[in-house]
């Protein structure tokens, strides 16, 4: 029977061990953005907004995920907590906002957990199909195969998280490099005008089209920010890496340049590689697997499986990583004594937070089963939802850790990076909040209306936590700011 302690005052024993590596929290991040899974998938919901404006979204996205990069990385400089921003946000901006923080990323992993479950469903069952081991799909196939990845997410999730990172950064870094093998020989016969469907090289891809206002734009960067969605997450193992600021800022700072480049090559390919043109968008936003199809189109068919496969893979890598990140979140809140107590231990045997894994495993599998047995959505509509809900409240969480930044390196007494720096956070405030305002204004409609509700729902039930944990909550303020440091009479290491 596997012995299980609670750890309250950071000084018992088990705790989180400090045995990662540079690379394994860089596997974290990656595996969580998911990029050859993002690449596949999330470009079709830009699209529907943008149309062949799909890299221009995400050129935009990018911009705006490196201006956030900058305040995790300044914060994970000097910050290393297993609560990513329940412990930055709580040191600088006070107990209240870093609960709520704490939350709002802990609800964005969750929901971002069915959607990559979800994903590895969608390619799964095409895979199967394409096989031919499970033909004439019914239309629910897809939840069939992804309730059980989730399973198998969770099982891996409350292991050993060492063995768990390497082998997401395998899997991802296999699947990307196909991707992008592909997709030079697909810009090779697009440029030599021997592509298959007589599609050539057009640049009108970083133009938006007529008639596409700033609302459908900013609609469609969502989807970018979708795709880059846990670039941040190595920021969680703040408390397991051996040299944690230095290897989490290089790890989350490496991640979003990389994605960056990626997304904007990746999507100009698929986007000229389908057409420009209204039948050639209209296909693309059909799409199962844009690469997969147009690897075997461009390639050869075993090619577009391989990448089907592989983006299901990507897919289960992703909702082990967003697993895993919001079990952190859920520990290092509960250990704290805001949450119920016996979510706050890890387990002697590996030293993973098991018991809050299980939690948070299983409101995954609460939301999958509202979507397919009660609102009866289609697989890729709960995608498209839980993306969206999870990306806006994630842009609350990105504001909150921006303003936190700013507030402790500039207007803390003594300013800690050059003077310049401050256009940063001001830009990537302005990113987020434009962001936002077009997400709600003019206001959705049809099933898309209750996006913006669930996401305030799950934001709203955060402050009402820390009204009816009060006095815990204001505790787990006073022991941030003396570990971090920010105390009367602390200073932090440096």
């Amino acid at each position: 029977m596997t012995t299980e302690v609670r750890n309250t005052g950071r000084t018992e024993s088990p705790r989180l061990r400090r045995e990662l590596h540079l690379w394994e929290a860089v596997g974290i991040s990656l595996a969580l953005m998911a990029p050859s899974m993002a690449a596949n998938i999330n470009p079709q919901g830009t699209a529907g907004s943008v149309g062949r404006a799909v890299p221009l979204a995400f050129a935009l996205a990018t911009i705006g995920v490196l201006l956030i990069a900058w305040t995790f990385v300044r914060l994970t400089q000097r910050f290393n907590h297993a609560g990513s921003v329940y412990g930055f946000v709580g040191a600088t901006l006070g107990a209240r906002a870093g609960v709520i923080s704490g939350w709002a990323l802990m609800g964005t992993y969750i929901f971002y957990s069915v959607v990559t479950s979800t994903a590895a469903g969608i390619f799964g069952a095409d895979f199967l199909g394409a096989l031919g081991i499970w033909t004439n799909q019914p239309q629910w196939a897809p939840f069939v195969v992804s309730v059980i990845a989730l399973a198998g997410v969770w099982a891996l999730a409350a292991s050993n998280i060492r063995e768990g990172t390497r082998v997401l950064l395998a899997i991802e870094g296999t699947t990307v490099a196909l991707i992008l093998v592909v997709s030079v020989i697909i810009l090779i016969k697009l440029a030599t005008g021997t592509a298959p469907n007589g599609n050539g090289i057009d640049l009108s891809v970083f133009t938006i089209p007529s008639g596409t206002g700033a609302s459908a734009v900013f609609l469609g960067v969502v989807f970018g920010f979708l795709s880059f969605a846990g670039f941040e997450a190595a920021a969680t193992l703040g408390e397991e890496a051996r040299e944690p600021r230095r290897d989490i800022p290089r790890a989350i700072l490496g991640v979003a340049i990389f994605g960056g480049l990626y997304f904007i090559f990746v999507t100009a390919v698929e986007v000229m590689g389908f057409g420009t043109g209204a039948a050639g968008i209209k296909k693309f936003i059909a799409s199962g697997s844009l690469l997969g199809d147009l690897g075997s189109q461009f390639v050869a068919g075993w090619v577009g499986e391989l990448i089907t496969i592989g983006a299901a893979v990507s897919a289960f890598g992703c909702a082990l990583a967003c697993i895993v990140g919001s079990a952190r979140l859920l520990y290092a809140l509960s250990r704290d004594e805001v949450g119920p107590a016996p979510l706050g231990i890890v387990s002697a045997r590996n030293g993973v937070p098991t018991r809050s894994t299980a939690a948070v495993a299983t409101t995954a599998y609460v939301i999958v089963a509202l979507g397919w047995f009660v609102f009866g959505v289609k697989p890729f509509d709960l995608f498209v939802a839980s993306g969206t809900i999870g990306t806006l409240i994630l842009l609350l969480v990105y504001a909150l850790a921006t303003i936190g930044a700013a507030k402790l390196l500039f207007f803390s007494g003594e300013r800690q990076v050059a003077a310049w720096e401050i256009v940063v956070p001001f830009l990537a405030l302005v990113v987020i909040g434009y962001t936002l305002f077009r997400n709600v204004y003019p206001y959705p409609t049809g099933a898309a209306a209750w996006y913006p509700i669930i996401a305030a729902v799950w934001v709203v039930a955060g402050i009402l936590i820390t009204f009816v944990r009060y006095a815990a909550t204001q505790r787990a303020g006073e022991r941030l700011m003396t570990e971090e440091g920010l105390a009367a009479g602390t200073r932090a290491e440096g």
